[in-house]
């Protein structure tokens, strides 16, 4: 050891060395000073921002509908990003039947494309639909096929064309002028959604659904309509992406801030409902009626938001996605209160 030798033969550490221990005990002193400030800041932080959890339903059921207007997919799990679901390879509207000039195509025009089932395997997209043969197209599509410029909505967006096999396919079922499936691809410009409806905000974006990455409803409300009807309906009349049990009809629709798995999202705006509610998901046929007519009867919109829904009824809540992550059926739903 290093040092000097006592009078006692002790021995004792060098002056230099002293120094040096003691600047380390003042160092560390100084950085757990620091350490305890950033704590303290970081709870003074948190506890501006603490939000109480109210759980307010279950997870019933997810939906992700990878070709809008076709056969939603039922999932057991999901992702949620910030243009709404996706399981696997499958997207929540990242294909899109378009006419020849790109305009979309929905079950508006073309009812009997709800019979249209689609499924993923193996980097394919799969579609099935009554009396066709089943056709497999890639995900990744070649980087030969053109980009096509379409409208959604009255607003401008690209699709890479999916090759004319899978554009006849769907010419011959549903028997229509030549159509084109076109798909969304990462490196493409969505669209805002805030240039749809101005309440939701600007880092809000879709690919091809009509405004929203997320709709939500609940089967309470589900149940409520169809004590109305003489004919009942199925979920599947309204697309949802996230199905609910466990609370009461319409309560979405209050619903501001939730959190389901550890996925956060942010309540935008009741879904004004159109004729697309009257194909019946399982014949395909536009009934133009009900259950649109009942739920005129009594979900109209209130006078100071005519502006924003106009004469169109209301069912389901749109959601924005504030924190990604993961959704499973079985989920709880909480709201987040502020405390």
């Amino acid at each position: 050891m290093s040092g000097a030798r006592s009078a006692l033969g002790l021995s004792v550490r060098a002056p230099r060395a002293g120094w040096l221990w003691g600047a380390a005990a003042a160092l560390l002193g100084l950085s757990a000073l620091v350490g305890a400030w950033r704590w303290v800041g970081g709870l003074r932080r948190a506890a501006g921002r603490r939000r109480r959890l109210q759980r307010v339903g279950t997870v019933m059921s997810i939906f992700v509908y990878p070709v809008k207007s076709c056969r939603g997919v039922a999932v057991r799990e999901a992702q949620v990003t910030p243009m709404g679901l996706r399981s696997g390879e499958l997207r929540d509207r990242f294909w899109l039947v378009t006419k020849e000039d790109g305009h979309m195509v929905t079950a508006r025009q073309e009812p009997r494309l709800v019979l249209v089932s689609v499924s993923s395997e193996d980097g394919h997209l799969t579609l099935e639909a009554p009396e066709m043969k089943k056709l497999c197209l890639p995900v990744k599509l070649p980087r030969k096929n053109r980009v096509m410029n379409c409208r959604v909505f009255g607003l401008d967006i690209q699709g890479r064309d999916c090759g004319d096999e899978v554009a006849q396919w769907i010419t011959t079922f549903l028997n229509s002028e030549p159509y084109r499936l076109v798909h969304f691809e990462p490196s493409m410009v969505p669209r805002k959604s805030k240039d749809i409806i101005n309440l939701f905000r600007t880092t809000d974006e879709v690919a091809y659904p009509d405004c929203s990455p997320v709709l939500v409803i609940s089967e309470a409300s589900l149940e409520d309509l169809n004590a109305k009807l003489e004919k009942k309906v199925k979920i599947q009349n309204f697309r949802p992406n996230i199905f609910v049990t466990d609370c009461s009809a319409f309560e979405e629709d209050t619903w501001e801030d939730v959190l389901i798995g550890d996925v956060e999202m942010k309540g935008t705006m009741c879904c004004a409902r159109c004729i697309l509610t009257t194909v019946n998901p399982d014949t395909g046929v536009l009934d133009r009626k009900e259950p649109l007519e009942t739920l005129k009867s009594y979900r109209l919109c209130d006078p100071s938001e005519r502006h924003i829904y106009k004469s169109s009824p209301l069912f389901g809540r749109y959601f924005a996605v504030d924190k990604t992550g993961t959704i499973q059926v079985g989920d709880p739903v909480y709201k987040m209160v502020q405390s």
